[in-house]
């Protein structure tokens, strides 16, 4: 479908209104400078970004450079400089405090990884930064899409996160559901992943998990619906995150997160709770990313007949080899066909 094309007087108004954010965006970083030139904030501290709301993000204080313990454990409304790389949440920073209990982030840490999806334009960018697990929740309903596991999963593999799969929602398996998800996860754990099960209905597989998540920096990522959310409220009493129900003609959940942000467990660890997307484009990476994203392959890539095989029909493939030996599962071969297939698209 073409796009619309404007008359004169919406792309002036586009342009006025592009105009006017550029012109706010310039004063503020106007004001920003000439704090710092005046030395009106104060000394650099060091923190970590627990929301992102556009140029402002929340920062809570974690160590100074002066040792200054006033604001550990406080959080502060902060604006980043025009000259800092995109921060997201879960990035560690170093900011200064101004007068009236705000800051300005004046630089981004170096990062372990961030976890990298893309917007609503096409284009990529991070959703969270510094990350232990990433846990992939899937549930009965919405329905389970292994394609949409596996596109997780070679994202988590490519950043060097650690994959974790978690069945959401057991107490709405039944006897035409359970089946088909009880051996997806058992296919999963087969090849080494970390898979639990739980329901924050019943209650069931809570403990185990907050187990996983203790003193580690966790991120749930999932369909809308799958009930992210909550759990974020079963793990962390009083947060209250909005839950969405799924809709009646779909089937499949509506957004209620907007933004990632950071909690912290009470027995340790932060955990990070992102907005919910129904499809994860990979097409920043390149095929051989791809095969190195699914475990199996290990020790098989590279050792086909061909070097520029495909793993279709050609003779000698070591990759259909192992399908054939039955130690790669035909599920996940015909997900791989589909990711590489996915990347021809962009």
């Amino acid at each position: 479908m073409s796009k619309r094309k404007l008359n004169r007087r919406q792309q002036w108004r586009v342009e006025k209104i592009q105009k006017e954010r550029a012109s706010r965006v310039s004063r503020k970083d106007q004001e920003i400078d000439e704090k710092l030139s005046a030395g009106e904030l104060g000394t650099e501290q060091e923190g970590q970004i627990i929301a992102h709301y556009g140029r402002q993000v929340d920062v809570e204080g974690t160590t100074g450079a002066d040792h200054d313990k006033q604001y550990q454990g406080k959080v502060h409304r902060c604006y980043m400089r025009a000259n800092i790389d995109a921060l997201v949440t879960g990035d560690k920073v170093v900011w200064r405090p101004g007068p009236d209990g705000d800051g300005v982030v004046v630089a981004r840490l170096e990062r372990e990884n961030a976890l990298m999806r893309p917007d609503t334009r096409g284009q990529l960018k991070p959703v969270a930064a510094n990350i232990d697990y990433i846990v992939i929740v899937f549930a009965p309903e919405p329905y389970a899409h292994a394609n949409l596991i596996d596109r997780y999963i070679v994202a988590a593999e490519s950043t060097g996160i650690e994959p974790v799969l978690l069945l959401n929602k057991t107490d709405l398996l039944n006897a035409d559901n359970a089946p088909r998800l009880l051996e997806m996860a058992e296919r999963y754990q087969n090849i080494g992943y970390k898979v639990l099960t739980a329901s924050t209905v019943d209650e069931d597989g809570l403990t185990v998990l907050n187990q996983l998540l203790d003193n580690r920096v966790s991120v749930f990522v999932g369909q809308s619906g799958v009930g992210k959310s909550s759990l974020v409220n079963v793990l962390l009493p009083g947060i209250n995150l909005r839950v969405g129900e799924l809709s009646e003609q779909t089937r499949k959940g509506m957004h209620t997160t907007t933004t990632a942000m950071l909690f912290h467990l009470p027995d340790g660890g932060d955990l990070i709770d992102s907005p919910g997307i129904r499809e994860f484009g990979l097409w920043h990476i390149d095929e051989r990313q791809v095969a190195e994203g699914f475990r199996e392959f290990d020790g098989l890539l590279g050792g086909c007949k061909f070097r520029d095989c495909t793993h279709r029909q050609e003779p000698g493939c070591a990759l259909r080899d192992a399908l054939e030996a039955g130690k790669i599962s035909p599920e996940r071969f015909e997900s791989y066909h589909r990711i590489i297939a996915s990347l021809d698209e962009f």
